[in-house]
This record gives C-alpha cells, structure tokens and sequence, in this order.
C-alpha cells in the first residue's frame, strides 16, 4: 500500500476508512432516514417545512407516477430543471425511488445549451419550472423528450400561501415569460395522479447510475460525468466519517444556498443531511442578499455552506453584522478557491472559521477537507477524505517530491465511471487502473496537507514562468479598495502571455495605478499584471466562481 501521510494528520475520532457499504444505495438511504426521523423536518422554503413523513409520501407519489402513467423503467433518464425549491427534493428521491438516472440541468442555461444536454443525455422526461419553460418551448422539437412536467415555484406550499406566491412570481413580478408546451402536465395533477397508484419496488445497487451530472464545459462541450449510486453513498458516507464526531444525528439545521442541481450541494448538504435526519432551509435566489440576512438572522442555524464570493457579498452587506453565530458548528467554503481576505474578515464578523474543502464533479464530489476544528482558515485544500488515496504526479504521471507542484490525481469509491457515451474523453483522464487526473495543479506537504495552485488550464505563462490567477486575485483583494478579483492571461508579443486583472471597485476613487502598486509590492515582477481593467460585475457560474475564461 501507498505511504498515508495525511493519515497521521487525521482529528481524533475520524476512521481511516469510511462505512462506504453502508447502504446499497440513494434510495436505500432515503427510506432509512424517512423511517428513522419520520417526524422531524426534512426541507424548508419559502415558509413551508416538509417532514420526512411529507417527502417520503411526495416522492413515493412522484414515483409512482413516473413509473405507472409514463411507463419509465430502471435507467431511463429523467431531467430537473429546478432551483431550490421543495420540487427537488421531492423529484430527486421520487426518480431514485424509480431507479431512474436524474440529469441536473442549470436552469441558467440558453435554450442552445439546454437543447444539447437534453440531446445528449437521452433525457425522455423532464420536470421544469415553468420560469424556464419558454427556452423548452423554443428547442424541445429537436431533443427527443416524450414527457413534460411543470410546475410553479410555490406548488407545494400549502393554500392560500401557494395561490399568493404563485400570483406574486407570475404576474407582479413578472418571472414567468410566456411560454406554450401543449403535451405538459402540471405537477400537481401528477402528484395526485400517482397517489392513486402503487409503487413497484426497484432493486437499485451500488452499481446502478444515479447521475449524468454535466461538467462547467471549461475545456469544450459539456461532458455528463456518470456517477453511480456507489459512488455518490461513498462520498456521503465519507463527509459524515469527516463531521460525525461534532455532528448529532436528528439535531442539525444546514442552510443551502448553493443549487442542488450542483454536485456540491446536492452531496453535501441534501444526501449527507438527509442521511443524518437534518434540517435543510433551502434559499432559492441567493443572489437576494437581504433575503438571505433575513433567512440568517435568528440563528436557528448550525451548518452553513457558500463559495467565496457569496461569503464575500455578505460580510459587505450593512445588515450582515446582526446575524446570531452562537450556535453555528461548521462553515464550509467549496466549489472555489476562498481567498485569505475573505476567510479573514468573515472570522472577525462572524467568529467562525470557514472549513475549505476540495472536489470535482468527476469524484461525487469531495477529496479533500480541512478539519472542523481549526482556529483560522488555512488556505490549504485540507486532508485527503477516509477511503480516499490522492498523490501529486507529473507529466508522465509518476509521484512528485513531498513540496513540488504537480497534477493532483484521486483514486477511491467516489470517482465516477466515466463520461457519458465520451470514451475519448475519459480516457484523457481516468486511468485503466482507476486514478483520476484532475487538471488541478497542487502540492502536498509532508503531513499530508493538500493545497491548490491552479486549475493546469488557467496557469498564465509568462517568458516561460508559471503564473498562478489565484495568488494574483488573493493579492487584489488585500487592497481594501477592491471588491472582486479575476485575474486570466493576455496576448503578449515579447513574454507569450501576460498577467490582466479585472477588478470590481469597492473605493470609487481606486485607479489602476494604486492597484499596480500594490501588485508590485506584493508580487515577484513577472506576476505583476500588466493590464488593470475595471469592472461593474465579474462574469460567474451559478454557485458564484468566476469564470476566467469568460474573462479572456
């Protein structure tokens, strides 16, 4: 066996190896905790709470119908194109109860980028809100769907609650552009519908797919990473080995304000506490920071989850101060790297430390964690999880010396099985042997410590030296002026490359001079950007990264 280090590093109390068999698969983990927290509360929105009873009951309907008066069988492919909301949950455990293969769609998508991950994934439903209708309406000709479903934000709040949000969302503010699918059948009407049908029981194994989760497209044409039931109750298993020991089963409340639809939060907010008899409060528009500060306020909260730039937008919020921490257990910063500055401020607002974690779609998708109980953010990726084997390799793919920046490459039960119907593709970077290469660039020190350079594709090369963004935009945001950072790399006829920063100001008054300055203080000559371009906004995905190559 490969030389651990990290595993001395481990906090008392977690295994070296995580229960990773524990269950057979999603849908034998939901039926578990719907019989073992039945009363407790499950998922929370827009001021309604569904029990484990109430999801149990909505998904078993949600099924049922799916099964009975579509016809789907076992591995057919079923798409969500849903913010947060208590529909996800509901069609989510509903499909895996099926044993179908859900397709997370972002509903951010243009209709182009809709029609092709539909296409793609051989999707024959799908469920929408009816927000995002219309961009179905506008290519479902060409994407072979056999069945629509639609609902409206508030469909499962109770009446009058559900007639008042839905008159609000459509017609006073407007969220609902005209849009006509003649063969849609509403939510409710199928809800009912499969209520009045029985639910054939579906064997579904570890090896059965669970998900085509969709990559970010960063290298091309979105590929649909296929991960299985195995691999998703793994990577569950593994974070809860992680937080288990500061964590009480049937006590816990985590705000969600990350969507679903990605693999982050789907993992480690919805199936880890709802294997744990959690309270999850799902925040649909995150974007609304008010709303959130007011979601926050009375601090009947004890995990959190965000990426850097919403925990930034908060600690900038006036409101933001007034928040009640007193019972947060954990804060966990992933999707993208945290930056210094913010970890930094958030633990003089709030006093508490944001615990980075690292992963990919491609591993269900946590590798790394920081343990809970740090006194100040680290800026490292953190520890290797239980079950997990991770090295730093080369070009050639052999193991690097103990402090050398290199490709991190993951090898454990979380690591998908390939990319949907793309064999080229997967062979770029999983190994006949079972190692994933990431296309991040890292070190691991010699306890064990992980921490992240770059992502390979966005390391600048200047005259030949290696520029890493994340070093740029952490030294921005040192300046107090600055808000947001991005930093990516433009032509440059004598180095190849040069560095260009992008800038959101927080001091009107903030030149492009002051922010060189500052730069050349802090940065060796050839990582000093050569272009300052001020922005109103950063380009960014939908659970907040920037998206440098928007930006070049």
């Amino acid at each position: 066996m490969r030389d651990r280090p990290w595993l001395a590093s481990y906090p008392p109390g977690v295994p070296r190896e995580a229960d990773t068999g524990k269950y057979r698969s999603l849908k034998h983990m939901f039926e578990h905790s719907c019989t073992r927290f039945r009363e407790l509360p499950a998922v929370s929105n827009l001021g309604c709470t569904l029990s484990y009873a109430d999801l149990d009951r909505d998904s078993r309907r949600f099924a049922a119908y799916l099964q009975s008066a579509l016809g789907l069988a076992k591995g057919d492919r079923i798409a969500l194109m849903l913010p947060n909301v208590l529909q996800y949950p509901v069609a989510f455990f509903g499909a895996m109860r099926a044993g179908l293969v859900l397709v997370n769609v972002n509903p951010l998508y243009t209709p182009r980028e809709l029609q092709h991950q539909i296409a793609d994934s051989g999707a024959q439903t799908i469920l929408i809100l009816e927000n995002f209708a219309h961009k179905l309406a506008a290519v479902i000709a060409t994407t072979g769907l056999k069945h629509v479903i639609t609902t409206a934000v508030g469909d499962l709040l109770p009446a009058p609650r559900r007639w008042l949000v839905n008159f609000a969302v459509r017609h006073v503010k407007h969220l609902v552009p005209p849009w006509t699918l003649p063969q849609a059948v509403p939510l409710r009407a199928a809800l009912a519908l499969g209520e009045r049908q029985g639910l054939n029981e579906v064997e579904v194994g570890p090896g059965d797919l669970a998900l085509l989760q969709y990559t970010g497209g960063t290298t091309g044409i979105p590929k649909g990473a296929m991960l299985t039931h195995g691999n998703l109750v793994a990577n569950l298993m593994q974070i809860s080995a992680w937080i288990g020991k500061d964590l009480t089963e049937g006590a816990e409340t985590v705000v969600t304000p990350l969507p679903l639809y990605h693999v982050f939060s789907l993992t480690a907010n919805l199936l880890t506490f709802v294997s744990l008899g959690g309270h999850n409060l799902l925040v649909t528009d995150p974007r609304d920071i008010a709303g959130l500060i007011a979601l926050l306020k009375p601090g009947r909260f004890s995990v959190i989850t965000a990426v850097n730039t919403l925990f930034n937008a908060l600690i900038n919020a006036p409101d933001f101060a007034g928040v009640d921490f007193s019972r947060v257990k954990v804060v966990v910063g992933g999707g993208a790297a945290v930056q210094q500055t913010v970890a930094t401020r958030w633990k003089e607002v709030t006093g508490t430390t944001i615990i980075e974690g690292y992963g990919l779609t491609e591993t269900s998708p946590v590798v790394c964690v920081n343990p809970l109980n740090i006194a100040d953010y680290t800026g490292m990726l953190g520890l290797p999880l239980p079950s997990t084997d991770l090295m730093i390799c080369d070009e050639q793919g052999a193991e690097v010396a103990t402090g050398e920046v290199g490709e991190i490459c993951v090898l454990g039960p979380q690591v998908m099985q390939g990319y949907w119907n793309r064999p080229d593709e997967t062979a770029k970077v999983l190994m006949p042997d079972g190692w994933l290469h990431t296309g991040d660039e890292g070190t691991m020190r010699a306890d064990g410590y992980v921490k992240l350079s770059d992502r390979k594709k966005d390391i600048i090369l200047v005259s030949g030296f290696k520029v890493f963004p994340n070093e740029v935009e952490e030294v921005a945001m040192m300046l107090p002026g600055v808000l947001e950072a991005g930093a990516t790399s433009a032509p440059d006829e004598r180095s190849g490359q040069a560095v260009k920063l992008f800038i959101v100001k927080r001091d009107p008054a903030l030149s492009a001079e002051q922010v060189l300055a500052h730069c050349r203080k802090n940065l060796t000559g050839y990582k000093v950007p050569k272009y300052v371009e001020f922005r109103t906004e950063l380009p960014k995905s939908p659970i907040g990264k920037v998206l440098r190559r928007e930006l070049r």
